[in-house]
């Protein structure tokens, strides 16, 4: 005859073989045992790197346009853009030339003539 308490046993040394082979123990209450170290880490996608990578490339584009077309020409070219009306009056605001355009245009200059000389 079997046993209904050896049933029992054997269910539970079955789930504790099972946690076992998949890598959890047993851990005391508020300690940090193996189950703590093998969380899959949450995927979060890097919006925020994106974001800031997308704002430098755009700063760095205009600088190297308006060192490359000169300020006087860049901003002629913005001013016939912005003479168009419509969709092409926002390009022209977001292509005008601010402070940060220009400190980019002056660092690529300073680069350019110490790599000349």
């Amino acid at each position: 005859m079997s046993d209904p308490n050896m049933n029992d046993f054997y269910r539970r040394v079955g789930r504790i073989e099972q946690a076992h082979a998949s890598g959890l123990a047993f851990e005391a209450e508020g300690t940090l045992g193996r189950s703590f170290y093998r969380r899959t880490p949450v995927r979060r996608r890097p919006v925020f790197r994106i974001g800031i990578f997308l704002l430098c490339f755009c700063f760095g584009l205009k600088g190297a346009l308006h060192y490359h077309l000169g300020a006087k020409a860049y901003d002629d070219r913005v001013e016939t853009i912005a003479a168009r009306g419509g969709f092409d009056a926002v390009q022209a605001k977001l292509l005008q030339s601010e402070p940060v355009t220009r400190l980019i245009s002056e660092g690529i200059t300073l680069v350019v003539q110490r790599s000349l000389d």
